[in-house]
C-alpha cells in the first residue's frame, strides 16, 4: 500500500485539552552530554522533584531506549541519527499526551538535536548541556565504558574515538565538576517554572 492511501485519523480530545486536565503544559526537556557525565542522575533527580508538585512525567533514557525500540539500531553515524530521530517522535507523542517528557540522551551531533527541535517544534524544546569535561567522565566511569573504550573493545565512543559536538546555545547549561546535584535539579525547575504554567 502506498502512502497517498494512509490518511491521518483526528481525535476528538486535544493536547490542550489533556493540558487542562493535567493543570499544566507539556514540553520536552532535552539533556545532553557525554557517558558519565550525569545526565540520568539529573533527570531522575528531576523527575522525582516534578512528580511531587503534581506534574505528569516520562523520562526517556538512552540506554533503556536501546533495549526496546531501538534494539535493531548500531552506533554507526547514521544508526545514531535515526535513534534520535525515533526519539524525536516518541517525544511529540508524549507532549501531545500532555506530560512533560524528560529525554537524556549522548546525542552527540547537533544536527540530530536541531531535527529533535524541529519535530517537537522549538517553542516545546529545552536543551540542557550537562557539561562535564572527559578527564571527569572518565575518571567515574561508572559503566566502564572508556576502559573498554580505550582499549579497542567499542568502536565510535563519543569522546574518545567519535566526536561530540556540544550545544553553542543550550538553553541551561549545569557543570557537574562544581555543581550537584540539587543545584542542577533546582536550575532546570526555575527555568522550566513560566514554561509549566497552563494558559487557557
Amino acid at each position: 500500500m502506498s502512502k497517498e492511501n494512509i490518511k491521518k485519523h483526528h481525535f476528538k480530545v486535544t493536547r490542550k485539552e489533556r493540558q487542562q486536565l493535567n493543570g499544566h503544559n507539556s514540553f520536552l526537556i532535552w539533556i545532553t552530554g557525554l557517558s558519565g557525565s550525569g545526565k540520568s542522575t539529573i533527570a531522575n533527580g528531576l523527575e522525582e522533584y516534578l512528580h511531587k508538585i503534581g506534574v505528569r512525567t516520562y523520562v526517556l533514557d538512552g540506554d533503556n531506549i536501546r533495549h526496546g525500540i531501538n534494539d535493531n539500531l548500531t552506533f554507526s553515524p547514521e544508526d545514531r541519527s535515526e535513534n534520535i530521530r525515533r526519539i524525536g517522535e516518541i517525544s511529540k507523542l508524549f507532549i501531545d499526551a500532555g506530560c512533560v517528557v524528560i529525554g537524556t540522551f549522548i546525542s552527540p551531533y547537533q544536527k540530530d538535536r536541531q531535527k529533535v527541535k524541529r519535530i517537537v517544534a522549538p517553542s516545546n524544546f529545552v536543551e540542557v548541556f550537562v557539561n562535564t569535561s572527559i578527564e571527569e567522565c572518565e575518571r567515574r566511569d561508572v559503566k566502564g565504558l572508556y576502559k573498554k573504550a580505550r582499549s579497542g573493545e567499542i568502536p565510535n565512543f563519543t569522546g574518545i574515538s567519535a566526536p561530540y559536538e556540544a550545544p553553542e546555545n543550550a538553553d541551561i547549561e549545569i557543570k557537574t565538576e562544581t555543581e550537584d546535584i540539587e543545584e542542577a535539579i533546582f536550575k532546570i525547575a526555575d527555568f522550566i517554572k513560566e514554561k509549566l504554567k497552563y494558559n487557557e
